[in-house]
């Protein structure tokens, strides 16, 4: 069904009918429920480029993505691009998905501003020294951030997992079960989220009267080889840490495998905590020991990321307000009591 058609089974001209689909506030809100409806019926889509046209808006949000020869192929960035296409294909929004390489990514989000082909834009990858809030305000477009800036000028919308506080927690059971050698296996401490979730195991620590060994400290890729490294590391040294926290159910993996290999028995000689950004093939309740996990999706995240920037696209969220997730802590058979 093309816009003329629709506009004579509603017996409205097609101008009201485009007007009353792309949001103008001239048609009233009981027309534009009817055009709607009647779109939704008759499973009416708008001609794409006429649309822009007439709106001067691409129907699109876009993001990068990194690539090149230091850049591992990440199922944690495949698993928030999933929720960000859903919600856009929900809105009937196109997703742009830009190529960067890291080392040069203000040319790429420049490129990828000024393009036309988007209406807003999706910031990632934050890092400490990030400075790049004034180049996103400068673009024109709305935006939104996943993840957080640190000591930002003035506020701006986000949405992030609060990293420190589950990481805290992870650390305070840890505690609570009479562990005193502590390890981490963090992510890229480049990146605010590994920044933030180291911050959170040196807090509880430190409110135990202890501290973040750095022989007991790890910051590396999110693979299943880097995590088994950084275990057997740990697990050589003359005193090994009774529990260890890492920032992967990928890293896990390895890290399972490491404690295996060297014949300690998960959950009793050495315990586990794992992030789980919820990645559909990496159940932690499937491992051969249940893993004790703080839990918050990536792919919820990607929904909610897209539905507020589609929001303040359509003018219809305009405070900058940030959003912050506390993940939830699931305790299972890989933490138990510190060995004697």
């Amino acid at each position: 069904m093309n816009l003329k058609q629709l506009s004579a089974r509603l017996g409205l001209s097609p101008t009201t009918v485009s007007r009353a689909l792309n949001g103008y506030p001239e048609v009233n809100a009981v027309t534009r429920e009817r055009v709607l409806k009647a779109a939704r019926e008759t499973g009416y889509r708008p001609n794409r480029t006429a649309q822009r046209l007439a709106t001067g808006k691409a129907g699109s949000i876009g993001l990068l993505m990194p690539i090149g020869d230091q850049v591992i192929s990440d199922l944690h960035f495949g698993e928030f691009l999933n929720g960000l296409g859903e919600k856009a294909q929900t809105e009937d929004f196109h997703l742009v998905v830009m190529p960067s390489d890291p080392a040069d990514e203000v040319t790429a989000l420049r490129s990828l501003a000024t393009s036309g082909y988007v209406d807003g834009l999706c910031l990632a990858y934050i890092r400490e020294n990030d400075q790049r809030i004034d180049l996103m305000e400068s673009f024109g477009l709305p935006f939104i951030v996943h993840g957080r800036f640190f000591d930002a000028p003035h506020a701006y919308p986000s949405l992030d997992v609060d990293n420190e506080a589950a990481f805290y927690d992870a650390t305070r059971l840890l505690l609570q079960l009479g562990h005193r050698r502590i390890g981490l296996i963090n992510g890229d401490e480049n990146f605010g989220f590994a920044i933030r979730r180291r911050e959170g195991v040196a807090k509880a620590c430190r409110e135990a009267g202890l501290s973040l060994e750095p022989r007991f400290h790890v910051s590396t890729q999110m693979t299943e080889a880097d995590g088994q490294r950084a275990a057997e590391r740990f697990l050589a040294l003359p005193e090994t840490p009774s529990a260890i926290v890492c920032s992967s159910m990928i890293q896990a993996l390895g890290i399972v495998r490491a404690i295996a290999a060297a014949g300690l028995t998960l959950g009793d000689d050495i315990s586990l905590i794992s992030y789980d950004d919820v990645l559909p093939l990496l159940r932690p309740e499937l491992f051969s020991v249940p893993l004790t996990t703080t839990r918050s999706s990536l792919r919820t995240a990607g929904k909610r990321v897209a539905e507020r920037l589609i929001n303040r696209i359509n003018g219809t969220e305009t405070d900058n307000f940030a959003e912050l997730w506390r993940p939830e802590l699931v305790v299972r058979s890989s933490t138990g009591r510190a060995p004697d």
